[in-house]
């Protein structure tokens, strides 16, 4: 595992709150507690289990391994995506937090067209 886990505690608390859920109805879905939960927001977990991780993609509608890769886990093959993406945003001068924040929010937004797709 690498220090990549400082992203995960910010990201799981803009997928919740741009989806307008409470802890506990994030928390219940994924099999956690809301005081775990909350831990994890405030990036007090240092390794959360690919399992926690997995319930919380599904409960959030976010990517598996996005969330793998912010709470330090290697992912392979999901990194040409991401440098990519990494380097288009940081042509742009946004700071690491700023591409992360619109990471976060590009994953909600597919997550609600999905969902109208359904």
């Amino acid at each position: 595992m690498t220090s990549g886990n400082a992203f995960l505690g910010p990201t799981l608390r803009e997928l919740r709150e741009f989806s307008g859920k409470t802890l506990k109805a994030v928390a219940e879905p994924s099999g956690i507690s809301t005081a775990y939960l909350q831990k994890l927001e405030r990036g007090e977990v240092k390794s959360p289990s690919p399992k926690v991780l997995y319930g919380l993609a599904e409960t959030l509608g976010a990517d598996y391994l996005e969330l793998m890769r912010r709470a330090g886990y290697v992912v392979p093959g999901g990194t040409a995506h991401g440098n990519t993406l990494a380097h288009a945003l940081s042509s742009e001068g946004l700071t690491e937090q700023e591409a992360e924040a619109l990471t976060t929010y590009l994953q909600l937004l597919r997550h609600k067209q999905r969902q109208r797709n359904a």
